[in-house]
């Protein structure tokens, strides 16, 4: 079996990841992808509403709870401990990419978003970086793109993970 490309998209708080990860999951998909994504969170996360059924079985004990229609699977489970970036992959077999935001300290392919006065430093491992996403132009060792370049982003992710 072949193992699904890994990209992490990362920066400092409020760099503007998610809006970038936006257009960059709507670009590919565009281009007939399948794009799993996965987001860090450092604190507690609820992802149930109060009162619905499914919070009730989690209320009641359930380690964990799965929802299902036509058209959506979710999963709602109660860990011990923090799941390694290889065992949440792991829930994503069928997708072409999966494309982090966060996990800084993984060892994976690094996109970083810098944004000029919010990003204190260099987030990215530069061992790990591929490209940069920016508000102003920058002097780095790999290419730069503009804020709004996802179709570049895409192209240089295609090139390198997805042929």
């Amino acid at each position: 079996m072949l193992q699904v490309p890994v990209i992490s998209v990362v920066g400092w708080s409020n760099t503007g990841k998610t809006t970038f990860l936006e257009k960059l999951i709507a670009e590919l998909k565009k281009r007939g992808y399948r794009v799993g994504t996965v987001k860090h969170h450092h604190g507690s996360i609820e992802l149930d509403k109060p009162g619905k059924d499914t919070y009730r079985h989690a209320r009641a004990g359930a380690d964990a709870v799965v929802i299902a229609s036509p058209e959506k699977v979710g999963l709602v489970r109660t860990t011990e401990r923090e799941w390694s970036l290889q065992q949440l992959i792991a829930l994503l077999p069928d997708m072409d990419i999966v494309i982090t935001e966060g996990f800084k300290k993984e060892n994976t392919p690094q996109i970083e978003v810098y944004r000029h006065g919010v990003s204190e430093r260099p987030a990215a491992k530069a061992e790990q970086l591929i490209a940069v996403v920016s508000d102003i132009d920058l002097e780095r060792e790999v290419p730069v793109y503009n804020w709004n370049d996802a179709a570049g982003v895409a192209d240089l992710i295609e090139h390198k993970f997805l042929r």
